[in-house]
C-alpha cells in the first residue's frame, strides 16, 4: 500500500518492488532494484526517507524518525527481518541484522555489519567496516574482505528479487494436496559458517 500524506506522494522506481502488505507513506524516495517486504512500514510523514539503489527492507521492518529529521539508507543497505531504523542513517552496503534497533542520529558506516538483536543507541557513530553486536551495541572487530563479499552476495539476491516478484508473484488459491512432482528449491547462498567451510575445503583440495 502506498499513501500520500500532507501532499507528499512517495516516489518509487519502476524496477523496485513494494509488497502489497507493506506500507509506504509520504515523503519517501525509493531508487532502483529495491525490495520492500510484507509488513514493512516506511513512514515519511514527519521527514524524508531516501532508499538508494539496491536497498532491501525486509518483512516487518520499520523505518521512521522524529519530526524534522531526514534519513538515507545508502546503496545496497540490507535491513534484516524485523529491524527498526528510527532516525538513523545507513552506510553503503551495510547489513542490519534481524530484530536490531538503530536509534536516532546514529550513523552506520559503509560495509559495516550489525548483528541480530543488537541495540545501537542514539547518536552512535559506527566506523566503516565494523562488526557490531550487543545491547548496547559495541564494535568487536573489523569486517574482513571475505565477510563483506559474503554479505554482498546475499544482497545481490535481494536485488534480483524485485524482478522475480514482478514476473512471478501472484495471489492464488492454495492447493489442497502436495503435488507429486513438487521440487525443493536449490541452495544458492550459504550461511556465513558454511561459506567459510566451503572456502577452507577448496583451499585444502588445492593444497
Amino acid at each position: 500500500m502506498v499513501y500520500s500524506f500532507n501532499k507528499y506522494i512517495p516516489v518509487i522506481h519502476q524496477t523496485s518492488f513494494v509488497h502489497p502488505l507493506a506500507a509506504v507513506t509520504g515523503n519517501v524516495i525509493i531508487g532502483k532494484n529495491c525490495y520492500i517486504g510484507p509488513g514493512a512500514a516506511i513512514r515519511g510523514d514527519w521527514g524524508q526517507i531516501i532508499l538508494e539503489d539496491g536497498v532491501n527492507v525486509q518483512e516487518n521492518c520499520t523505518v521512521h524518525m522524529f519530526p524534522g529529521k531526514s534519513i538515507t539508507l545508502k546503496e545496497s543497505a540490507h535491513v534484516g527481518h524485523g529491524a527498526i531504523i528510527h532516525g538513523a542513517n545507513l552506510g553503503r552496503n551495510c547489513l542490519i541484522g534481524m530484530n536490531s534497533v538503530i536509534m536516532d542520529d546514529a550513523e552506520i558506516g559503509d560495509e559495516s555489519i550489525v548483528g541480530a538483536l543488537s541495540f545501537v543507541k542514539a547518536e552512535t557513530i559506527i566506523p566503516k567496516r565494523s562488526l557490531v553486536v550487543g545491547n548496547p551495541a559495541k564494535v568487536i572487530k573489523e569486517v574482513s574482505d571475505e565477510m563483506i563479499a559474503w554479505k554482498t552476495k546475499g544482497t545481490e539476491l535481494y536485488q534480483q528479487l524485485p524482478r522475480d516478484c514482478h514476473d512471478t508473484l501472484r495471489m492464488v488459491e492454495p492447493l489442497r494436496e502436495v503435488p507429486e512432482n513438487m521440487k525443493i528449491q536449490e541452495g544458492v547462498y550459504d550461511t556465513l559458517r558454511d561459506h567459510f567451510l566451503r572456502r577452507q575445503e577448496s583451499h585444502d583440495k588445492k593444497a
